[in-house]
């Protein structure tokens, strides 16, 4: 696993590599979300069923452009939405055209965030779009808080790693249905 900056992460990214990096309050792992064989990879690595969705994260909306339907929600959810960006923030979204069936799930939304962590940002401004986010752990254990927690294991199977540090949140970031408010994940 090599160490990566702004210059050879887009690279990795490119050639399907998944990597892990830091976000709000956990370690993360990311890949090209368009890409089918980088996240079925990371799924794999994970152990992660496909069925289940991922979470992308930005660095503005713009960037989710095609990827969700924000058009589709009604005025206030739509500007609850896009007020509470950047920001440790995931809201639950119509899916749109780009989604494909491995970031979806089984589910007609997607999960996204525009994130105001500087790191996250910064990956994402250097990639020029989203990536996927999901924590860096296997399925069941705990999520890796800091550089020092993440599984030697799992780290020997990345293509690279961002490094930095957590936004320093005592949890992961909320998730909400962005057509009700509801709160899926507090």
């Amino acid at each position: 696993m090599r160490e990566l900056d702004l210059e050879s992460v887009v690279p990795v990214l490119q050639a399907g590599g998944v990597i892990a990096y830091p976000t709000e309050a956990v370690w993360g792992l990311g890949c090209d979300p368009a890409n089918e064989a980088a996240v079925m990879k990371l799924l794999a690595l994970k152990q992660r069923p496909v069925e289940k969705g991922m979470i992308l994260v930005a660095a503005s909306p713009a960037q989710l452009d095609g990827w969700v339907q924000l058009d589709a929600l009604a005025d206030e959810r739509r500007h609850a939405v896009l007020e509470s960006w950047p920001g440790a923030n995931t809201w639950i979204v119509p899916a749109g055209a780009r989604a494909p069936c491995w970031i979806t799930g089984e589910h007609s939304g997607i999960a996204v965030r525009v994130s105001a962590h500087p790191q996250v940002q910064a990956l994402c401004a250097a990639w020029g779009g989203p990536l996927v986010s999901t924590s860096a752990n296997l399925a069941g254990e705990p999520p890796a808080r800091s550089r020092e927690q993440l599984d030697p294991a799992l780290l020997a199977l990345l293509d690279g790693l961002f490094d930095g540090t957590t936004g320093g949140l005592a949890q992961p970031t909320r998730i909400r249905i962005a057509a009700t408010g509801q709160v899926l994940r507090d």
